[in-house]
């Protein structure tokens, strides 16, 4: 063999051997990572993450950001912490998952986790087993940490038969550990409850617990002098929260008693104390107000200003009437009190189940806002029960307040609206904004405006003056409400980049750009010239206690290109208005993180075939390095074409999108099965990385890897008749696919959940384009569904149809006819399509009664219908095991009716029902 053709031979076996990728299997999504508990150190030097596979153990990672290295990797490490010095990095290191599957549900409970710290100097690591929960000093030279180590079963028993002042069942309390981490020195206090280590080097304030409640303390620990002092030695004394001042030696905290077992009405008393001078300060709550249990306590980052929480006092509890002697046996109002009544009455301002879901969940331990100012020692309500739901920016002038509570009622057909108002920090002084409005307003810094969006208009409104003005309606050549909102409800508007620091200036969105609002001539200016190019910028809020922009800031933006899909990351600079582009290419950009002391940024680039690990740069993006390689194995695998934007029509002729995703080892000209993935708009994930796990959703690599094309096509929807509409634009779609030679018209299939489980099991009434269909947890008789309840959040269904995802636009008695027409239940015998249907029986948005009554309507018609039901199961399933075989099922059934392959026995036969009795 001469040398030239040994060379083509080589050259033939690699192309052969690159060809030959094997495809992805189930198990091989198990394998993939991804980054979770991301926390960057202030200084910009470490970044520490936990590598989560789908199915496995955790890694934790500790990286040094200066050489780009791995430095540590921590085993079953999980929810990574760096303190401020950052010369500590912290894991909680968790029980493997062999461990925990082979552990029966009990025993389970009672497996310890590890504390591992990682020296980020050294990369040397420190193991602390059996750890409850800990805390490291922003120095790195203190741990605390509580070892999980209960009390004994005769102690249990003893301490519950003697108890004088039995603590709350679950305020457990556990030996407290402190380490000084310079010299391995340990301190150890028995029984403790609560604690907190100071940000600074001063100490611990923890309190402490007796067997029977007569001896409890409240305890602080010098770390300077290894000094043990009780503050407070009452009977029956407790803390709720600790919050130690971010810079001196001042601690908050909430106190309570146990002598008092109604959790509900205890009195906390929110106090100070001075752990310098020994000394103790109490904030004085205003008139008839305490704060309870749940109440929360926080800083300003400066220390200036304590937000705790409160509430009114409650009324005293009712007693309640129990059997108690032969009298009360036939008396009828203690008869009575044992009845399982609820009364549901149309004076009711929420539903039953409404007001029971928001009673347990929100109003049963609500608090409201409230702050004490350090320099002057005074307190100011920041909300109450005519303005309950505070936005806490504890950095901010100004807050926003508002109260749903006029508008219970109309919830539950409606929507959901809300009054606003603006609250003043220094005093808790109110000024009102506006009234029933659906969309949610914006403040300025200084309290003096507001804007919201109205009526398709963008609304600038001078709080002292009470003055408003549509200062949108003077800009001609830009879009500001939705136009993409095919609801019968009011449009929204694209909402609000914020305001200058100084109130000057509101920064709103149009449909592409940014544009300044001056507040005192509502003058218009545009920032950024996205509509020429079809891009939609947006700031990128780096700042969790933003509170408004500098005339000269530097904002990063994202820029988003709604006709090629690629999203970029750019630079405006207030002043000069010079708009620079910071990224490139073929990609998503996100913009994740920015350290808080350094010229360090994190961001992820991704696409289909790139995995979104972590990069490092500067604020300029002059240096791009990648940090993580998470998923290596990524390059193995046939993984699919290189995605495409596909141009159709929707329903009513309006251009539309569609990602088109080729299977691997496409050859041009070859028709292909393909699944429709598909819910409203889809192809703003064109350089979306798939989500790699097994679940409602069909896992799109386990696909395109094995011989599929994927569809992900955009919606819209025509009010009144959102069935025909979404049918009609996936037949569109499915016929341009068609027309482009890549979709074989006989093996076209549909995978939808929820909403798309609806649109999904509606379109087979109407066409047989599509020749097989999962639908997941699908509405299929609007007439039903209307009136019924959202068991998850309590809510009536009728909002949903008339104003919301349904789109009906009317009530059932308006309208009976749209909602038969929309019903896929009501033209079963017209399906002809095999049709997998999925529900778990647990589902909290939609009944699965819904799919029981499709199922037995195909049924009766003898259709090719299959049901799924998951026993337990929410809307999207949670248990491992179900998420693995609805997903193994669903390629089954798509292998079967559109590649050909023999059915499974399930599809030929069912599974019948064998359950084995218990020995």
């Amino acid at each position: 063999m001469t040398f030239a053709k040994s060379l083509l031979t080589a050259a033939l076996f690699c192309t052969s051997a690159l060809a030959a990728k094997p495809s992805l299997e189930f198990n091989d999504v198990f394998d993939f990572k991804y980054a979770q508990g991301r926390v960057l150190s202030e200084d910009g030097r470490f970044v520490a993450l936990s590598a989560r596979p789908y199915r496995g153990d955790s890694t934790g990672q500790l990286y040094n950001l200066s050489t780009q290295k791995l430095i540590a990797s921590v085993e079953r490490g999980t929810k990574a912490q760096l303190n401020r010095a950052a010369n500590w990095a912290a894991f909680t290191q968790v029980p493997s998952l062999l461990t925990s599957e082979t552990t029966d549900k009990k025993a389970r409970k009672k497996l310890k986790r590890a504390l591992v710290l990682v020296n980020t100097q050294t990369g040397e690591q420190r193991t602390f087993e059996a750890v409850k929960d800990y805390q490291l000093s922003d120095d790195g030279r203190w741990l605390a940490y509580r070892q999980d180590v209960e009390a004994s079963k005769s102690d249990k028993a003893e301490s519950k038969a003697d108890s004088a002042i039995p603590a709350d069942k679950k305020d457990k309390v556990y030996p407290l550990v402190i380490v000084d981490l310079t010299s391995d020195q340990q301190h150890k206090f028995e029984q403790v409850g609560r604690y907190a280590l100071s940000p600074a080097e001063y100490g611990v304030l923890m309190s402490t617990q007796s067997e029977d409640g007569a001896d409890n303390q409240i305890q602080y620990f010098d770390l300077s002098r290894a000094q043990l002092s009780v503050l407070i030695d009452e009977p029956g004394v407790t803390l709720s929260t600790i919050a130690w001042h971010p810079y001196s030696s001042l601690v908050a905290f909430t106190q309570g008693n146990y002598v008092n077992s109604d959790t509900r009405r205890r009195d906390y008393q929110v106090r100070l104390w001075d752990a310098k001078v020994d000394r103790f300060t109490d904030v004085a709550q205003p008139q008839g107000w305490y704060s309870a249990k749940s109440a929360t306590l926080g800083w300003s980052e400066q220390g200036e200003r304590l937000y705790f929480e409160n509430r009114p006092r409650l009324a005293p509890k009712p007693v309640e009437k129990k059997y108690q002697d032969q009298t009360s046996l036939t008396d009828l109002d203690t008869i009575m009190a044992q009845s399982g009544l609820k009364v549901w009455h149309n004076n009711d301002e929420q539903i039953k189940p409404r007001e029971i879901h928001t009673w347990e969940k929100t109003n049963r331990d609500r608090n409201y806002q409230a702050v004490y100012h350090l320099g002057s020692e005074r307190v100011a309500q920041l909300s109450d029960e005519t303005a309950r739901d505070l936005t806490l920016n504890r950095e901010a002038r100004f807050l926003l307040a508002s109260n749903d509570q006029p508008y219970l009622h109309q919830i539950m057909y409606k929507g959901f609206y809300a009054d606003y108002y603006a609250v003043q920090v220094a005093t808790g002084a109110r000024s009102f904004i506006v009234k029933e409005a659906p969309n949610r307003p914006t403040l300025s810094p200084t309290g003096q405006h507001a804007a919201y969006f109205l009526n398709d208009q963008l609304w600038l409104k001078d709080l002292h003056a009470q003055k408003e003005t549509a200062v949108s309606q003077a800009v001609r050549d830009a879009l500001f409400a939705d136009d993409r909102h095919d609801y019968p409800e009011p449009n929204p508007g694209y909402g609000f980049a914020g305001w200058q620091r100084d109130g000057s200036t509101l920064y709103a969105y149009s449909k592409f750009d940014i544009w300044a609002f001056d507040s005192q001539t509502a003058q218009a200016k545009r920032l950024t010239q996205g509509k020429e190019t079809q891009t939609q910028y947006r700031v990128i809020k780096l700042d969790k206690d933003f509170v408004g922009f500098d005339a000269n800031d530097q904002v990063y933006l994202s820029a988003h290109n709604l006709a090629n899909k690629q999203t970029h990351i750019a630079r405006l600079n207030l002043a000069t208005g010079k708009l620079t582009t910071l990224t490139s290419g073929e990609a998503k950009y996100s913009l994740l993180e920015k350290a808080k002391q350094a010229d360090t940024l994190l961001f992820t680039r991704q696409s289909y075939h790139e995995f979104p690990d972590l990069w490092q740069t500067d604020s300029a993006f002059s240096q791009r390095t990648r940090i993580t390689n998470l998923n290596p194995q990524l390059s193995t695998f046939a993984w699919g074409q290189k995605p495409e934007l596909v141009q159709y029509q929707g329903y009513n002729g309006e251009p539309l999108q569609g990602v088109l995703i080729k299977p691997a080892n496409y050859k041009p000209g070859k028709k292909v099965p393909v699944i429709f993935y598909f819910y409203r708009y889809m192809s703003q994930r064109m350089y979306d990385f798939p989500h790699m796990v097994l679940s409602h959703r069909p896992n799109l690599p386990l696909f395109t890897s094995n011989g599929y094309a994927i569809f992900l096509p955009d919606i819209r929807f025509e009010i009144g008749y959102p069935g025909r509409s979404s049918t009609q634009t996936l037949v569109n779609a499915a016929q341009k696919l068609i027309d482009l030679g890549v979709a074989d018209p006989d093996k076209i299939g549909l995978q939808g959940h929820s909403w798309a489980g609806y649109q999904s099991a509606f379109a087979v009434t109407q066409t047989d384009m599509f020749k097989a269909v999962v639908s997941g947890a699908p509405v299929s008789n609007m007439t039903s569904a209307y009136s019924g309840i959202r068991l998850k959040s309590g809510l009536a269904r009728q909002f949903q149809y008339e104003t919301g995802q349904s789109r009906i636009g009317k009530s059932l008695t308006e309208a009976p006819e749209l909602y038969i027409e929309n019903s896929p239940v009501f033209y079963a015998d017209k399906v002809n399509t095999p049709i997998l249907l999925m529900f778990g029986d647990k589902d909290g948005a939609v009944p699965w009664q819904e799919g029981i009554q499709y199922y037995l309507a195909l049924r009766r018609h003898n259709k090719d219908a299959i049901f799924l039901q998951y026993e337990g199961e929410p809307h999207h399933l949670k248990q491992f095991p179900n998420q693995v075989d609805y997903a193994v099922r669903m390629k089954e059934y798509f292998d079967h009716y559109l590649m050909g392959k023999p059915a499974a026995n399930w599809i030929k036969s069912g599974l019948p029902y064998r359950k084995e009795p218990e020995n």
